[in-house]
């Protein structure tokens, strides 16, 4: 019986864009051969991102290292020609030609797992506000798409800030939250 300090993380190299699909066969696969004592947990570092589409914000899990899986096992016996086996997984990072699947070091390990929790706690109240007075942004989503502006006001609490824009000749403020302009 494996235990947990037995099991070392593995990077699986994958064809980028079925990283979930495959990590799911992974998954399936090692049930169907009840070897489940040998794979701690498989990961796909993820990142949530906030995009929009149509005028609506969507929240969307965005692969953070596209093509790459990590697995928490113990790679004996059948677990690695298991996982090569699967479509689209490509092989082991770092494993040499005939060679054994080389393990991450546990610096490596809690950097990549650190990087994860740090991105999915980013709508922190800590959050850094990206704008300044009097700097001239673009509105990016929206009525005035497309229209250039001057902040005149940022409300961090609200993540609203106040931009004046010219509109027919006329300088007219409009309320827009962070997500609504970028930086020119």
């Amino acid at each position: 019986m494996a235990t947990v300090a037995d099991k070392k993380w593995y990077v699986v190299r994958a064809v980028s864009g079925q990283e979930n699909k495959i990590k799911s066969y992974i998954e399936s696969e090692i049930a169907r051969m009840g070897l489940q004592d040998c794979v701690e947990q498989i990961l796909v570092p993820t990142e949530k991102v906030i995009q929009i589409r149509k005028g609506k914000k969507i929240q969307k899990d965005k692969v953070y290292f596209p093509g790459y899986i990590m697995i928490q096992a113990n790679l004996s016996g059948e677990i690695p020609h298991i996982i090569k086996s699967v479509t689209n997984v490509i092989g082991f990072l770092g494993e040499t030609k005939g060679g054994e699947p080389l393990p991450l070091r546990m610096s490596e390990v809690n950097r990549m797992l650190g990087k994860v929790d740090e991105l999915a706690i980013k709508d922190d109240p800590n959050m850094v506000i990206p704008f300044v007075n009097g700097e001239t942004v673009k509105v990016i989503d929206g009525p005035f798409n497309g229209f250039d502006g001057t902040i005149e006001n940022i409300n961090e609490d609200k993540r609203k800030l106040e931009v004046m824009v010219k509109i027919f000749g006329r300088k007219t403020p409009l309320e827009l939250s962070f997500m609504q302009v970028e930086k020119i």
